[in-house]
Order: structure tokens, then C-alpha cells, then sequence
């Protein structure tokens, strides 16, 4: 079963890697950007069938190290 989950900083908290990107892309002669928000994507195969299960790893997976839960948001999804 294959899974991806997205990390995102909180609605919130500084992204200075986004302001950066956002800055750069000014620089090069791209207007009108407002904001960018920068995150990760991670993918990951599981040998896990059963979807609920599944889910509930992910989640103890993200609680655990995937995401600091304290400035990050995740989502998961699954597919298969």
C-alpha cells in the first residue's frame, strides 16, 4: 500500500523558506506572488493491507517524527 503524507507549517507560523522562494521568484520577474508557503511531501510504502490500519500507523508515524506537531500540520493520503 502506498502512502504520501504532506507537512505544512501551521497557518501562523513564519516560513522563512517560503519568503525566501517568494523573494527569488520578485527577483526574477515573476509579480503578482502574495505569499508561498513551503512544505514537504513524503512517500512511503507500507506493507499493511487493511486501510484503517493503515491510517493509523501513519498517524503515530507523523505524531511521532514525520511532523513537529507543534508548528506543523499533516495530511495523509492512501492509495490502493
Amino acid at each position: 500500500m502506498k502512502a504520501r503524507v504532506h507537512v505544512m507549517l501551521k497557518t501562523g507560523v513564519l516560513d522563512p523558506q517560503g519568503e525566501a522562494v517568494r523573494h527569488a521568484l520578485g527577483a526574477l520577474g515573476f509579480e503578482g506572488v502574495g505569499a508561498v508557503r513551503q512544505g514537504k511531501v513524503i512517500e512511503l510504502d507500507l506493507a499493511e493491507t487493511d486501510r484503517a490500519r493503515a491510517e493509523e500507523t501513519l498517524r503515530a508515524m507523523c505524531e511521532k517524527l514525520l511532523a513537529n506537531t507543534v508548528i506543523e500540520r499533516y495530511e495523509i493520503a492512501i492509495e490502493g
